[in-house]
């Protein structure tokens, strides 16, 4: 079985929010940070990253602070965006599957319960979706229903040896975890999973939640699947730039 190694690299932040964002209806009074991250996964052969981020067009109307092209923050570490094979999409909110069109010879992989959400069902249209979704990727997306660019998965799937989208709803109907074989063990790139570590450790999920049950049976999976805790790894945990070794600028090296 290869082993990979995982990078996390930021493109966007850091924001501030109130810590009940992150920490579902708990410390309202805090101010806390967040980054926004998509993830490499690099092995000896393949390369797959995690999630496209935002494209240029959006950074500027949503006027991100700290905003770099995902792209750009790729080639730090000598990819090209333009000749990546392999994207997994997490889920299809708009800061984590925005900047589909800067993959141009990707394929996707997304489940199928969260795409036919997104793209088919009304309820994706009301005003506590619609604020999270992105009309450009579901629209790149759909242009791909049909091809053999869009992998729509259903349940727990290996797409390449060692790497492994699993089933994670709670934050989205059918979120999807990754984990990957690194020479430390079992790693999970959980996503918004967990917004930061602290959800993992306390047991606590961050906000945006579409179903709390699912998201705590989301969690013993899991742990059950992680080699250790520090595996975990979080969607928008500023640590992540912080506490581990910078390879390039905006690019750390978590496993």
């Amino acid at each position: 079985m290869p082993n990979y190694e995982i990078y996390a690299l930021k493109y966007a932040g850091p924001f501030f929010s109130s810590g009940a964002f992150l920490m579902w209806l708990k410390d309202w009074e805090e101010t806390v940070k967040r980054n926004y991250y998509i993830w490499c996964i690099k092995g000896s052969r393949e390369v797959v990253v995690v999630d496209s981020g935002v494209s240029p067009e959006l950074a500027r109307e949503k006027n991100l602070t700290g905003y770099i092209n995902p792209a750009e923050v790729l080639s730090r570490i000598d990819i090209n965006a333009d000749e990546v094979r392999h994207v997994i999409l997490t889920h299809i909110h708009w800061d984590h599957a925005n900047g589909v069109s800067l993959f141009p010879r990707a394929t996707f992989y997304v489940q199928d319960e969260e795409y036919r959400f997104w793209l088919k069902d009304q309820i994706a249209t009301r005003p506590p979706f619609k604020h999270v979704a992105d009309e450009a990727a579901n629209e790149y997306l759909s242009s791909l229903e049909g091809t053999d660019r869009l992998v729509l998965l259903k349940g727990d799937q290996e797409i390449l040896p060692g790497i492994e989208c699993l089933l994670a709803p709670g934050h989205t109907v059918a979120l999807q975890a990754v984990a990957v074989n690194t020479a430390k063990g079992t790693a999970i790139l959980g996503s918004d999973c967990a917004h930061v570590f602290r959800n993992y450790q306390e047991d606590w999920p961050s906000a945006l939640i579409v179903d709390l049950v699912a998201w705590m049976k989301t969690y013993e999976k899991l742990r059950e699947r992680a080699s250790s805790l520090d595996l975990m790894f979080p969607g928008h945990d500023s640590l992540m730039s912080e506490n581990y070794p910078q390879v390039a600028k905006d690019v750390t090296k978590l496993a």
